[in-house]
């Protein structure tokens, strides 16, 4: 098969598998807003926010295995396997551990609901071992069938949960199996890796990709939170817009996740180029159709509430593929073993968060405006940076 078709192939199967899953986060929540009542509902969104910030460890798993196994393809797995159950139960003692405050914090009555999110952690951070295993070895289509397991999992077990007890413990019981069946399936999908020792170098590269990764998550969520704190009436109408912005950052994500395994070799340079490229042209058409069909986007993100709504749509595109393009730059930092490669993202992060609580906070426009202006600082530096790298070497 030739090498473009191939390709073409491997971004299709990757992102029908993050289109499932995202899909299904949708379903589960559309499904829990009328199962459960309003303070349930509630309680259940922050819980599952929480369990957003443990598939951190995740993601710093799947990065760093991916990119040894990618430099090293002939290593033997049992020391990644056995990497990632250990950073798996490393984080089960953390949350377990920080239940109680979390507890306290979000005001969640159930306890059981928060043991359960306590648990789910040790199988999301082992489906992330999975998943860069098959990154690694550029077994796209075997990812995006782990990437949707996870999510039919996960979701199915939710929604399970929610049909037997109607709870929003019942809901994270059933993610907890869910997602532990999802981790068997993929352990036997991969070959059945034995664990086995490993190297110590190897956790301060997970925790190196994590907290990096820590990072992009902090700032893709950034402005809807800074618009809520300082513009609680027009935070609803914000959040659609940032709908928008949150489909230009996730629609070239099969981009980085074939991107990613290419950058340890001599071709880093190419595959930096092309991928930035590619997630340019894609990103191009969103913020197009946002300039073009802005009031009648808003409309069909936000309902007949948002008709009137006069805020220009385009700017969130604008933050969102700044985004998508970031993320690709941290990458190859991260790929390089540039310890520092997370520091421009959190000065990012600062920057934004400095705008707009010291001065654009009196609209949403204004709000959108800080986020354009700290990621497109972001994407600047971070190709400088690779500049700067490309001449050294």
């Amino acid at each position: 098969m030739p090498v473009q078709q191939r390709t073409g192939w491997h971004a299709l199967a990757v992102t029908a598998g993050v289109m499932a899953s995202n899909a299904s986060g949708y379903l589960l929540t559309v499904i829990a807003a009328r199962v459960l009542a309003p303070v349930a509902f509630g309680e259940l969104s922050a819980l599952l926010a929480v369990l957003l910030i443990g598939a951190v460890p995740a993601m710093g798993v799947q990065t760093a295995v991916a990119l040894r196994v990618a430099a090293h393809p002939g290593e033997p797995r049992g020391p990644l396997t056995g990497l990632g159950i250990a950073v798996a139960a490393g984080m089960t003692v953390v949350f377990g551990a920080a239940m109680p405050l979390v507890a306290h914090v979000l005001h969640v009555s159930d306890v059981g609901a928060v043991v359960w999110l306590a648990v789910s952690v040790a199988p999301l951070t082992v489906n992330g071992l999975w998943l860069g295993l098959s990154q690694g070895r550029q077994r796209f289509a075997r990812y995006g069938v782990l990437v949707a397991g996870e999510a039919a999992g996960r979701v199915g077990g939710a929604l399970v949960g929610l049909a037997v007890t109607g709870t929003s413990g019942g809901a994270m019981a059933g993610i907890a199996v869910g997602v532990t069946v999802s981790t068997c399936a993929g352990w036997v999908v991969c070959g059945r890796p034995v664990p086995a020792r490993f190297g110590t170098a190897r956790l301060a590269e997970v925790a190196h990709a994590a907290q990096a990764l820590l990072a992009v998550v902090v700032l893709v969520n950034l402005d809807l939170v800074l618009a809520r704190h300082v513009l609680p009436a027009a935070s609803g109408e914000y959040a659609v817009g940032a709908v928008l912005a949150k489909i230009a950052y996730w629609l070239p994500h099969a981009v980085a996740v074939l991107v990613l395994p290419r950058l340890t070799g001599a071709g880093r340079t190419k595959a930096v180029a092309a991928g930035l490229a590619v997630c340019a042209a894609l990103d191009g058409v969103v913020v197009l159709a946002s300039v073009l069909f802005g009031p009648e986007l808003t409309a069909l993100v936000g309902g007949q509430s948002y008709v009137d709504s006069a805020l220009p749509l385009w700017p969130f595109a604008v933050t969102g593929s700044f985004l998508a393009a970031a993320q690709i730059l941290l990458f190859a930092r991260i790929a390089d073993g540039d310890r520092r490669a997370s520091v421009l993202t959190w000065l990012a992060v600062a920057v934004e968060t400095g705008l707009v609580m010291g001065w654009l906070n009196d609209s949403p426009a204004q709000v959108v405006g800080a986020a354009v202006a700290a990621t497109g600082l972001l994407v600047v530096a971070g190709v400088l940076v690779e500049v700067r790298h490309g001449r050294t070497t």
